[in-house]
């Protein structure tokens, strides 16, 4: 494969059914391979783990008993699919590669104990337990490292996290290749990536257009009924080969879970309050397409990788907008198509417009006789009533009411608000 030399990790690659380098893998091997460092926006889906785990490997010098690549992930779910696709690729060498997992809730002492008589090659972990090892243990001897990755930094950089994450930062080797990778980049974060990467590149690996993706969004209105009334509709019209159904709180998604227990739906719920362990197992049940319907969190929509997800349900749309396009980045993966669908309501508006706004082609459906329906005619008329509306609140705004009530001031008034209307409405025709 190009870019790639080494012959076990070609072998450890063609086991997996790796074909071809996706568009991250190809942009960003060479430059890890250069020791450039890097700022990496791309799409959950598109590779972005095996594109900074492939040069690593290339790199690694299985002879020196010392850390040379630490990798952060802000979840232990995310750490331990990290750790799972890189044991993937370490199990075909003929030298030992040692890579160690630290995160929340698994043994520390016995991380201290091994730590303490070896140094793994690879270290995968979460922020916390990372920041108690190598700064205030000392025993994980990080300033060795030639690598070091940040994965969904936007998360791992959350606020609790960024001075931890600086700490070590401050210990790691200046000479040491520094790549950043999420699928957004807030604004905040900039100073922090400024301090610690050197002249990184940035790379911006978004598809052009989001709809490019082989995804339907199908939007449902709720029409103001109990949202229990939308999803049994959902549930009915669809046969998914594999659904996560999103909730927006651990509540929720409790309520929702226990609602499909009861219709006899084979589903499991998978949420941040639930025992690490219990998770892990969950996880690898799911795994072996042992259920048809996943309830979840937004835990479950940052960079687990699910094979199969043939549908997306947001039984509540996410507050932020990123958490949509995160979500959605479930299903319509690889060489496969995907649907979303979406439950709204009347306040929920002006939310689809910004998706709109962003390049989602939304679709609105109803649900009629267990089919989903087209419904784009009702919406369309809604949303020419909703910008007529706007009109006329801004011309509302913009025409003084008469301070003396005279005859026909309701009338003159009126008058004036339409002339205004119309003058907005030219103005903003003429912009476009």
């Amino acid at each position: 494969m190009k870019h790639i030399q080494t012959d076990f990790i070609n072998e450890a690659l063609k086991s997996i059914g790796f074909k071809d380098l996706t568009k991250v893998q190809e942009t960003v091997i060479p430059l890890l391979e250069s020791n450039k460092d890097c700022i990496v926006e791309a799409n959950t889906g598109s590779g972005k783990t095996h594109a900074f785990l492939l040069p690593i490997f290339e790199a690694l010098k299985p002879e020196n008993n010392e850390v040379q690549a630490l990798i952060l992930a802000p979840t232990r779910d995310l750490a331990n699919q990290i750790y799972q696709f890189a044991g993937d690729i370490a199990s075909r060498s003929e030298q030992p590669i040692i890579i160690d997992l630290f995160i929340g809730g698994s043994d520390r002492d016995q991380g201290l104990e091994n730590l303490i008589k070896r140094q793994p090659h690879i270290v995968i972990g979460t922020p916390g337990r990372l920041y108690d090892l190598v700064i205030k243990e000392n025993v994980l001897k990080a300033y060795t490292c030639k690598y070091f990755i940040i994965d969904e930094a936007d998360m791992t950089l959350e606020h609790d996290f960024m001075d931890q994450v600086g700490a070590i930062l401050d210990i790691v080797q200046p000479s040491a290749t520094k790549a950043v990778f999420s699928a957004t980049i807030p604004q905040g974060l900039k100073p922090f990536l400024k301090k610690y990467l050197k002249n990184p590149k940035t790379i911006d690996v978004h598809p052009d257009h989001i709809s490019s993706l082989a995804i339907e969004h199908y939007f449902v209105k709720t029409k103001e009924q109990d949202r229990f009334i939308g999803l049994k509709k959902v549930v009915q019209a669809i046969n998914p080969y594999l659904a996560i159904v999103f909730c927006n709180t651990k509540e929720s998604s409790e309520l929702v879970f226990n609602w499909m227990k009861q219709l006899s739906l084979n589903v499991v719920l998978i949420h941040g309050g639930l025992d690490y362990r219990k998770r892990k197992q969950l996880m690898k049940r799911i795994e072996r397409l042992e259920f048809q319907y996943i309830v979840a969190t937004d835990i479950f929509s940052r960079g687990i990788d699910i094979k199969g997800v043939s549908h997306i349900i947001n039984y509540e749309l996410p507050r932020r907008i990123d958490f949509y396009i995160h979500r959605t980045g479930r299903t319509g993966r690889v060489d496969f198509d995907g649907m979303a669908i979406s439950l709204y309501e009347f306040n929920d508006n002006s939310y689809l417009d910004k998706l709109e706004e962003k390049g989602i082609k939304c679709v609105y459906k109803d649900i009629i006789n267990k089919e989903i329906v087209d419904a784009t005619v009702r919406h369309q008329r809604q949303k020419r009533e909703r910008k007529e509306n706007d009109l006329d609140l801004q011309a509302k705004l913009l025409v003084k009411k008469p301070k003396s009530i005279k005859p026909g001031y309701k009338k003159k008034y009126k008058q004036a608000v339409d002339s205004t209307k119309k003058k907005l409405a030219k103005k903003k025709y003429n912009k476009k």
